[in-house]
């Protein structure tokens, strides 16, 4: 029983130690990766904003500005781009939908953001846009990759639609999370208006008129690095109508607000991504370094078991320590009597 014993141990030891190396270099490069199927809401406000009423063309205070963003992984459209490229891709249809507290629309910009599920990079497969318009992306978008490092990386911008360093600002505790915090300034750049805005004005209206759209921005995120996933985000984001060709004419603030993660979402992401860090964590780091352990633990209480059966082996004594068996005169007179044939 004890030999069975010590071979089982022994094949969970050799289980255990082989398991370590292929779950870092084999299992995790290969699991590791962005779900096709993600799906992801997210809710940002901006108190006390400035927008532009096109009615009048002149700047008016809100209460509170929404943005709703959603993120929707496309199937279908992934399998069909991993099939003609051979290369596992993640296809996010998002949409910014930004109105007032009372739900008037301010504007609405659907977008396609076609990436590789492992690393973060774009996948140049076609179907690429913003707001109708192809683009070719250049950087990362939404996600940073998987362990991200402490150095700066190349974002794209949804209004400019075009890239630009975000910069490694530090290290912090964000709501229990060891967390990477980047920053990136947009300067003031003309950019097209979005084709859905209030009052069935369109981008030819606005053109027509002698305006075009100005923005800039500062975006900070807080990102955590194992998971490369933002926890908390917010823009301090201005937007003017400038008057083409005129510029001795003031400009039309057509928006500016501080936009911030709304504070129960920025708790739910938290939960979710620390849920998703221990996954990772645990095929990464933790069995990789806990199994080895284990295996010279199991391949020592093997080896015990196998000695102490050789042992008993050698000396049958061994079971019961070694001593002979102690026979009291009753058993032994019992015992000759027998030995004799029984009484006369």
């Amino acid at each position: 029983m004890r030999r069975r014993a010590s071979l089982v141990l022994l094949a969970l030891a050799v289980c255990c130690t082989a398991l370590s190396p292929l779950l870092r270099l084999y299992a995790v490069p290969r699991l590791v990766a962005v779900p096709a199927d993600t799906y992801q809401a997210v809710v940002m406000e901006a108190e006390d904003a400035t927008l532009v009423d096109y009615a009048t063309l002149r700047a008016r205070r809100v209460p509170r500005l929404v943005m709703v963003q959603s993120l929707r992984g496309d199937v279908p459209a992934a399998r069909r781009i991993k099939a003609a490229t051979g290369r596992d891709v993640v296809v996010w249809d998002t949409l910014v939908h930004a109105a007032t507290s009372d739900g008037t629309l301010v504007s609405r910009i659907p977008e396609r953001y076609v990436f590789d599920a492992r690393t973060q990079q774009p996948v140049h497969a076609g179907g690429e846009h913003v707001d109708g318009t192809p683009v070719t992306r250049d950087g990362i978008e939404y996600k940073w990759p998987f362990f991200t490092e402490k150095r700066d990386y190349r974002y794209f911008d949804l209004m400019t639609r075009t890239s630009a360093p975000i910069h490694y600002k530090g290290t912090r505790t964000f709501h229990g999370l060891t967390v990477y915090r980047f920053e990136q300034t947009i300067p003031w750049t003309p950019v097209p208006l979005p084709r859905q805005l209030p009052l069935g004005v369109t981008p030819e209206t606005v053109t027509a008129m002698g305006l075009e759209r100005w923005y800039s921005t500062t975006r900070t995120f807080l990102v955590e690095p194992v998971t490369g996933a933002p926890v908390d985000g917010e823009e301090l984001h201005r937007e003017e109508m400038r008057w083409t060709g005129q510029p001795e004419k003031d400009p039309v603030p057509a928006f500016s607000g501080h936009v911030r993660m709304r504070a129960d979402y920025v708790r739910h992401t938290v939960a979710q991504v620390a849920g998703q860090r221990r996954l990772i964590l645990l095929l990464r780091s933790w069995l990789p370094w806990g199994l080895p352990p284990l295996g010279a633990a199991l391949l020592a209480a093997a080896l015990i078991l196998e000695a102490r059966d050789r042992r008993a082996f050698r000396d049958p004594g061994a079971h019961d320590g070694g001593k002979p068996e102690r026979v009291t005169p009753a058993q032994g007179a019992r015992g000759a009597t027998a030995t004799q044939g029984g009484p006369p």
